[in-house]
């Protein structure tokens, strides 16, 4: 029920406050493009720090392994082989419950 001392709001005032809360959703809206920017370029770096951290792990291990127990085969090769791929699968984990959640997200905006 309305307040029968408040006065009626003319359609002046109504397309005023339509106009208002239309800028105030692109305000918002930009607001959220821009931090999302910026998670951006941070998901890049966290994609590869986690790729490239296993793939040198392997690398050093396996260098290591050439050292000290050479064989028919290349220790280094192997685990460098090995450090890629699981890094990989880290980063592929990773953005999948990343993107879940920005859609997630954005059904409930």
């Amino acid at each position: 029920m309305a307040d029968p001392e408040s006065p009626k709001r003319s359609p002046t005032q109504d397309a005023f406050s339509r106009t208002v809360a239309a800028q105030e959703r692109r305000k918002l809206r930009a607001l959220r493009t821009r931090s999302q920017v910026w998670s951006g370029l941070g998901m890049l770096g966290l994609v590869g720090w986690s790729v490239g951290v296993p793939t040198l792990l392997g690398t050093f291990l396996g260098v290591w392994l050439d050292k000290h127990h050479p064989g028919a085969h290349s220790w280094t090769l192997s685990l460098l082989f090995v450090g890629l791929c699981l890094g990989c699968l880290n980063a592929w984990c990773w953005l999948t419950r990343q993107q879940q959640e920005i859609h997630r997200d954005g059904e409930d905006s």
